[in-house]
Order: structure tokens, then sequence, then C-alpha cells
């Protein structure tokens, strides 16, 4: 077999591990679900008002944000205090709740008050889940880990929403929500299976006896700007996150407006991103082996930066293409920092930096999404080349003031 295909298939092999396969396969069905709730969405705000459908989504997305920036970090807190087992499947059963409400909603404000109850409970669960990884994988299998999460992701991006598009037709746009419904208590199922002691594995005493929670938040936060791989990481997905608002806003205008295709085009363009990242994550942790992930960092921002640059000027068939190395860039800029965490910082502390991490990772594309509106509309003839030269410009910043000189191992950290 060749020697490439061989290191693409590691991700794979971690699924050995019991523990990590039934965190991966409920994260999966999680997916599936979220596709389900936002096909859902966006079909219940066009019930609601087909003029206005485009507005009421933008306002459930940016409360979705707003709940991860806001909640993150006190989520990381409590997956370092308390049982982290309670915290996966109880979220899991409460968003069950939440999804099987959309059915029933008969008023605009009910979307935005359920949208945003769901995310405060997203920002719960994941910090936790990203913080027991790295307890219950190898720590010479946790970057395979983290990339077949993300790949999955990245492909379920593509085929979740179109197997929900399938189901509503099948059943109907707020019935879908009760399907959706049974995959938390399906991932929930398996998230019980497991063992307590395992998903508690790197809970230090001091941090479950602690009852300084603002404390406890800020020693997450710098903890996170402290440690020179993380921070170079975080400065690398805001730059990602330029670039990635872009792609999401305005492709869209591109394709349908600009080159007056259809929507059937759209989507292949979009699908192209999503394979493209997918690759990149099946790959990006068994081609960079380095300790910094700098290879990925570096490369990622500058291979997703220059493919948006051409975006203004080429037919369909080289957007595809360029779209798809736009995905591959994504994914290298994006999916270090999880492992990095995992790796640098001392176990006692992972929940608190990655609640934080969580959140000002949100907090970029929170304040990329208006930038890329704003470019969309006043330049919509070069703004993808505009943000691309700002793309390749803060990766230059963020590289030549952020770049970690030397490397250490961090085995312990003080919080101090």
């Amino acid at each position: 077999m060749d020697a490439r295909a061989i290191k693409i298939s590691e991700p794979f092999k971690v699924l050995r591990n019991g523990v990590f396969a039934k965190l991966y396969f409920a994260q999966t069905i999680s997916l599936v679900g979220d596709a389900f709730t936002w096909v859902g969405l966006a079909l219940l705000a066009y019930q609601f008002d087909q003029e206005r459908s485009p507005a009421i989504l933008a306002t459930a997305l940016t409360l979705r944000v707003t709940a991860f920036i806001v909640f993150s970090p006190f989520a990381g807190v409590l997956a370092d205090r308390i049982d982290r087992k309670t915290i996966l499947y109880i979220t899991h059963f409460i968003r069950m709740g939440i999804v099987g409400s959309f059915p029933f909603i008969t008023a605009e404000w009910h979307i935005y008050a359920l949208a945003f109850w769901l995310n405060v409970f997203n920002a719960f669960f994941t910090p936790t889940h990203q913080a027991v990884i790295p307890q219950v994988v190898e720590r010479k299998h946790y970057r395979e880990a983290i990339g077949l999460s993300t790949a999955t992701y990245q492909l379920l991006g593509i085929l979740g929403p179109a197997l929900a598009g399938v189901f509503a037709i099948w059943f109907g746009a707020r019935e879908i929500f009760l399907i959706d419904a049974a995959t938390f208590v399906i991932a929930a199922v398996l998230i019980m299976m497991i063992s307590r002691d395992e998903l508690q594995k790197g809970v230090g005493e001091q941090a479950r006896k602690s009852q300084n929670t603002w404390g406890d938040v800020g020693t997450g936060i710098r903890l996170m700007f402290r440690n020179k791989l993380v921070r170079f990481a975080l400065a690398i997905e805001f730059v990602s996150a330029i670039a990635g608002a872009m792609i999401l806003v305005n492709t869209i205008s591109r394709v349908k407006t600009e080159l007056q295709l259809t929507d059937s085009h759209y989507g292949w363009t979009m699908a192209a991103f999503g394979i493209g990242a997918a690759i990149a994550a099946f790959a990006a942790g068994a081609y960079d082996k380095t300790e910094s992930r700098s290879l990925s960092l570096i490369g990622g921002s500058l291979i997703l930066g220059f493919a948006i640059s051409f975006a203004n000027f080429v037919p369909l068939a080289i957007l595809i293409v360029l779209w798809v190395f736009a995905g591959l860039g994504q994914t290298l800029a994006d999916m270090p920092a999880e492992t990095l965490i995992g790796e640098n910082i001392a176990s006692a502390h992972q929940g608190k930096v990655f609640g934080s991490h969580f959140a000002f990772s949100h907090l970029w594309w929170a304040i990329a999404y208006p930038i890329a509106g704003y470019l969309g509309t006043a330049f919509p003839k070069v703004d993808f080349l505009i943000a691309g030269v700002m793309t390749i410009s803060c990766a230059g910043l963020a590289i030549l003031f952020f770049r970690p000189r030397f490397v250490v191992e961090i085995t312990s950290v003080d919080p101090s």
C-alpha cells in the first residue's frame, strides 16, 4: 500500500480506543442533529416572514455567537470543577428538550429565545468535550483524534444539510426538529456508557474545590495568552476568521449575482470548500509533526489568503479549485489550536483554557462577519481581493509578532 495512503488512514486507528470511539460517534450524531437544527431554522424563518427570513436567521446566528462568547469561559471553569460526565449528558438532554420545542413555536421571538438557550448549552458542552479528549487518548494519537473529529465536522457540514433537506421533504419543516431531538438522546446514551472515572482523568483536586469563578476564568484567559504556542495559534485563527467570514458571507453573491449562476452551482462551490477542509483535517496530523504546528499555521493562513485573493476574477471552475485550497488553508490554520492546548497546558487547567479559547475564537468571527458584510456591500467587484490582502497582511503581522522564537515543552503550568 502507498505510504501516503497509510498516513492519511492513521486518524481512523484512534477509534480502537473504546472511550474515544463512543465520544466520537456521540459527536458525529450530534453534528447530524446540528445540521437538522439550522436547516429547520432556515425553513421556520421563511415560514414566519419570507422577505425578512435572512434577517431572522442572521439574528439567530448572532445570538449563537453571543452565547458562545459570554458563557464558554464559565463552561471551561465548570469542566475543571464538577463531574464532566454529568455536564456532557445533561447538556445533551437539555438540548433535546429545546430542539423538541421548535415544532410548536408560534412567534418570531420564540426562534430567538430557543436559539440562544440552545447555544448556551452548546457553549457548556463543547469545552468540556474538548478537555476530555487529551485525557482519554494517548498523546501519540491525540493529533489524529482531533484530525478525525475535524474532518467529520467538515464532511457533515456538506452532507448534513442535504440529509436534513431530504427529511424536511419527507416529514415537514417543523417535524425534522423531532428527529433532531432524537439524535441528542442517542448521543447522550453513548456518553452515559462511558465510565465516569475515564471522563474525570486529569481533573485536579484543587480545581474541584475552587470557589473563585471569576478568578478561574481569568486564569484560563491568562494561561491561554501566556503560552507562546497557543497565543500564536489564536492569532492565526483571527487571520483565518477574516477569510472564512468572506467565504461564508459573500460566496453566494459571487456565484449568483456576478457569475449569474444557480443555487446548485453555489452548492458545488461550498462543497469544494468543505472537501478541501476535510482532506486537510485527515492529513495534517500525519504530515505536520512539529511541536509548534507552525508549518500548518503559517502555511494554512497563506494558502487561505492567496486562494481568496483571485476569487473576483475567475470563472466557476477555477473558483471551485480555489475553494478547495481555501478549505485546506482554513483547516490547517484553525485545527492546531485545540491540539496545542491539549499538549501544552497542564491537565488541571485544560477545561479553563478550552473554554477561553472557544470564546475568543468565536469573538474573532463576530468581528470578521461585519467586515465581510461591509466589503461585500461597498466593494462587490474586488471584495475578495481586499480580504485576501488583509488576510496575508495580518498573517505576516502574526508571524512577525507572535510566532514563538523557540519551543518549550510544558509539563506543568503555574497559573499564578
